[in-house]
């Protein structure tokens, strides 16, 4: 039998009136609190970070394949799709799916008003899953026909820019050898993702109306778009298809080309890091104050045990399993106080957002076993750590002063 552990147990279950036992739980509830503020913290920020990420992929895909040339313009070389690497990369480990795709910079102009777009066309390898739950309005178009489709999809923003609906027709001016050229399109739907930058740039439309306009081949096309299983490979992927398209052909990953969008969603993590610091610093200093307590109220007990040849090591165990003990029922009731708020949330989006501002209508929710797992065990870890500084009162204290002390 573990002495130490017996010990432990024992006092744990304290007695009628000890005045530790306050002072216990209000070092569990400390505990908890801090837990549920950490994992809310967590899975708002990570849930904020994927849903922005996942949105500007749903506009660039993870790897964007072009020609290898220093334009930095929404116009690219063209290329054939016909490439030796197309099917290889199909069959890649990580990658999802691989597509084709052209852009084209415009002018829609109104009545009364002008707004700058890129028309992004799109093929039948087009994977509409991205759009499949952000049609506010109509329906998306078909490109399987025969003839080029005149039918495009338009944000909400632009919509209501243009005092345009679903059915109105749409004047886009290209510019083309350096005269400007007129199309006649058709708003089949209309879209709305809350991410304002993208939704006023882009819009979509059959690929072959871009091939018509630049008077390519119905094999050229303006590049590839490749979309990954898991974003968090997105660099060992980006490096295989870099090696993969040849030296005539440039690969970039979705942080390439949107840098700064990405430099703004990591400057998150700092918000998370600073609250789990203070959170861990609060539950940290109440247990300590709890363990103090602990030694101060069985002062007495200290002293028997030392008078009966237990060593200090020993004794140091028995609290440190006291205050062990502490935190893991605070950990418990912080996990169903934090895990509970998160899934309210996720389910019943009870807490909304402007969209305007945050770029979506509620507040998002990524829960992950990896994150509860790391939180819990880093609490466990760090209070007990900042445990074993005051557990060394113990040994100051000596057993014929203890076992006077009342």
């Amino acid at each position: 039998m573990n002495t130490e552990r017996f010990i432990a147990r024992r006092l744990i279950k304290g007695g009628p009136g000890s005045f530790s036992a306050p002072v216990i739980r209000i070092a569990i509830i400390s505990v908890a609190l801090g837990l549920a503020v950490m994992i809310v913290s967590a899975a708002i920020v990570t849930g904020f970070q994927k849903q922005i990420r996942d949105k500007i992929v749903g506009f660039g895909s993870h790897i964007q394949i072009a020609k290898f040339d220093s334009n930095n313009s929404f116009e690219f070389e063209p290329v054939s799709r016909n490439q030796p690497f197309y099917s290889t990369l199909q069959k890649t480990a990580g990658i999802k799916h691989v597509q084709v795709f052209a852009t084209k910079a415009g002018i829609i102009k109104t009545t009364d008003q002008i707004q700058g777009v890129v028309f992004k066309g799109v093929g039948s390898d087009f994977d509409w899953s991205f759009f499949n739950d952000k049609m506010v309005a109509g329906k998306r178009f078909s490109t399987l026909d025969s003839s080029a489709s005149t039918s495009v999809i338009i944000s909400q923003n632009l919509a209501d820019l243009l005092k345009i609906k679903v059915g109105d027709p749409l004047r886009m001016y290209f510019i083309i050898d350096n005269q400007a050229r007129a199309r006649r399109f058709s708003v089949s739907g209309i879209y709305n993702t809350g991410l304002g930058e993208f939704d006023l740039k882009f819009i979509f439309g059959d690929i072959r109306q871009i091939q018509k306009l630049n008077g390519w081949s119905p094999d050229l096309v303006s590049g590839f778009d490749v979309y990954i299983n898991d974003f968090a490979q997105l660099e060992q992927v980006g490096k295989k298809v870099y090696k993969e398209v040849g030296y005539d052909m440039n690969a970039k990953t979705i942080r390439d080309l949107y840098p700064q969008m990405f430099d703004w969603l990591d400057l998150q993590d700092m918000n998370v890091i600073i609250i789990m610091v203070l959170m861990i610093l609060v539950s940290g200093m109440a247990m300590i104050s709890t363990l103090l307590i602990l030694i101060l109220e069985r002062t007495n007990m200290i002293g028997i045990l030392k008078a009966l040849g237990a060593r200090n090591l020993s004794i140091r165990r028995i609290f440190l399993y006291n205050a062990t003990y502490i935190i893991g029922i605070g950990l418990l009731y912080g996990n169903l106080a934090g895990i509970s708020i998160c899934l309210l949330q996720k389910y019943f989006r009870i807490v909304s957002l402007p969209q305007e501002s945050y770029f979506m209508t509620f507040v998002p929710i990524n829960l992950s076993i990896i994150h509860l797992l790391m939180l819990n065990a880093g609490t466990l870890v760090a209070c007990t750590l900042m445990l074993l500084l005051p557990s060394f009162v113990i040994s100051r204290i000596t057993p014929v002063k203890a076992i006077r002390f009342d």
